[in-house]
């Protein structure tokens, strides 16, 4: 396949480990069966022009704090900034955000979303909850926004990829969810400490074990739950390769084995990358076939693979869950450390499962190389559409540094971060193809 050259504009630079991205894209207006009061109605003032979650605006993650003080003992720092992405060359100060709250710099084109600070403990909101002590985020390495009828989603390694793994649904203010449909769970899930077992009400067993027991790299919406709740299920890939599936009522079980993803536990991207962490990219198609209810995209990076994992339903009586039903790979001669995948098209109209990280029906996908900096576009069936190498003012991006994908709305662009040695991270646009 032949390869091209895309001349990438630099949106913003000095933003640490940057990784996960994602357009802020359109909240649906709803109303929704059981779902929380939707964003339109109960945050306008985040979602309105130049607010932290303009439609327009990108969320990038860091593995900086900004200047926010540390939250105690329970994890690394990191954060998601709010940026702007019609500006560019935007130089971000180390410690914009010292106020520990949604600070603002260069007249708003970069805002703190959330960062593993005090002001965003789980506990402001939900002090009952089994992990109050903890905030939604920590060294964020995967990002969901549920566009359709819930919040913000990241995936986090507060404790590295060995340590236990979090994942949290954040309210526009970037604090974990407020009035949860679990105050036992609250907006964030770590390690066992949420699994259905320890939070359901009435007590229930989980129907598939699992937990968030290492780091969680990588994160995609599945939709409503299968039980009939109309409550948001998400999809979480560990370090190890497991998949789990976060309920926002009954709490968290298993969902395939580790091992399956080809993991990247104790895996390092070499000598000058030691402190980049590597990461799953994973997206999510809900057009499929019967029995298959939904399949997973996820990045194999040291294996030059992408698993795709069919999804079914099992379970009876209010109690059902989503599990593998199987799994196979794409090979492809262009894929170098596949670190991310975006659709070219995201679904942005569907109240099940409107998000970034959902394919629109028939979309093809876009996958980033860490490993030669080039993107590739695919069908879902693996075959390769084309390839192109991202270059900065006509001379090819450094191997080795192309961390995270996302696409606009539209679909007319494509966001990437980059992050090298020396704690070097920017984020630029190109032109979708």
């Amino acid at each position: 396949m032949p390869i091209s050259d895309i001349n990438a504009r630099v949106i913003a630079v000095d933003i640490p480990g940057a990784s996960a991205i994602a357009q802020v894209g359109t909240f649906l207006p709803g109303p929704f069966c059981g779902s929380l009061t939707p964003i339109p109605s109960k945050f306008p003032t985040f979602i309105a022009n130049g607010a932290v979650l303009d439609q327009n605006r990108i969320l990038v993650g860091s593995r900086s704090n900004f200047g926010a003080p540390l939250a105690d003992g329970v994890g690394s720092e990191g954060s998601f900034l709010s940026i702007d992405p019609s500006q560019s060359d935007l130089i971000i100060k180390s410690d914009f955000a010292k106020s520990g709250d949604q600070a603002s710099t260069l007249g708003g084109a970069v805002q703190m979303f959330s960062a593993n600070s005090p002001h965003w403990l789980n506990g402001v909101n939900n002090p009952s909850a089994t992990t109050a002590s903890y905030t939604g985020v920590s060294n964020p390495l995967g990002l969901s926004n549920n566009n359709a009828f819930g919040r913000i989603w990241p995936a986090n390694a507060p404790f590295g990829d060995t340590g236990v793994g979090s994942s949290s649904i954040l309210d526009p203010t970037g604090l974990p969810l407020k009035g949860a449909p679990n105050p036992l769970i609250g907006g964030v899930y770590v390690g066992s400490l949420t699994n259905r077992d320890v939070v359901a009400t009435p007590q229930q067993p989980q129907v598939i074990p699992g937990a968030l027991s290492k780091g969680a790299v990588g994160t995609a919406l599945l939709g409503p739950s299968p039980d009939g709740t109309c409550k948001a299920v998400f999809a979480v890939v560990t370090a190890d390769g497991a998949i789990l599936q976060e309920h926002t009522k009954k709490g968290l079980d298993g969902l395939a084995h580790a091992g399956t993803v080809r993991p990247i536990l104790g895996r390092s991207w070499g000598p000058l990358n030691q402190d980049i962490e590597p990461r799953f990219g994973v997206i999510m198609n809900p057009y499929t076939q019967a029995p298959v209810v939904r399949q997973l995209f996820v990045s194999e990076p040291f294996n030059n693979t992408i698993a795709v994992i069919n999804l079914v339903v099992i379970g009876a009586d209010g109690n059902q869950v989503f599990t593998m039903d199987s799994v196979t790979r794409i090979n492809s001669p262009s894929l170098n450390l596949p670190v991310d995948l975006a659709p070219v098209q995201r679904d942005a109209d569907n109240p099940n499962w409107a998000s970034n990280s959902t394919l629109e029906q028939g979309s093809d996908f876009y996958v980033a190389n860490r490993g030669n900096s080039t993107i590739v576009r695919m069908k879902q069936d693996g075959t390769e559409v084309a390839v192109g190498r991202v270059t900065l003012n006509d001379m090819p991006l450094a191997d080795g540094t192309l961390n995270g994908i996302a696409t606009s709305t539209d679909g007319t662009t494509i966001y990437v971060t980059v992050a090298g040695p020396g704690q070097i991270g920017f984020v630029l646009a190109l032109p979708a193809f």
